[in-house]
């Protein structure tokens, strides 16, 4: 069974920056897309950003220019560097990653737990 965590999160002033990783554990065979996702009390889970199988990056319109997306290796598939933070960034953020194991034949979606981002003063 593959499992993802989240680590990173924390409470941040405006204007300040966090770096999110996610660790990767179980038998992976191959990743494809990965992504951020994050959700505020009260709203829809959203996309922030994700990431292709080939380093085709997307973002959110709310974080373009203040987040970058990139993939590190197998056990931190995906790291989100967020920048210029703001008060509306506060939510839980999750790590998705499509992942074959060797015990699937097609890619699925893992998700991790979540972790508290809070940006106040």
């Amino acid at each position: 069974q593959v499992q993802l965590v989240e680590s990173g999160g924390g409470l941040v002033q405006p204007g300040g920056s966090l770096r999110l990783s996610c660790a990767a554990s179980g038998t992976i065979f191959s990743i494809n897309a990965m992504g951020w996702y994050r959700q505020a009390p009260g709203n829809q889970r959203e996309l922030v950003a994700s990431i292709s199988s080939i380093g085709t990056t997307k973002y959110a319109d709310s974080v373009q220019g203040r987040f970058i997306i990139a993939r590190d290796n197998a056990l931190n598939p995906v790291y989100l560097q967020m920048n210029s933070l703001k008060p509306d960034d506060t939510a839980v953020y999750y790590c998705n990653a499509y992942i074959r194991d060797l015990r699937s034949p097609t890619f699925r979606a893992y998700w991790g737990q979540g972790t508290q981002i809070t940006v106040s003063s």
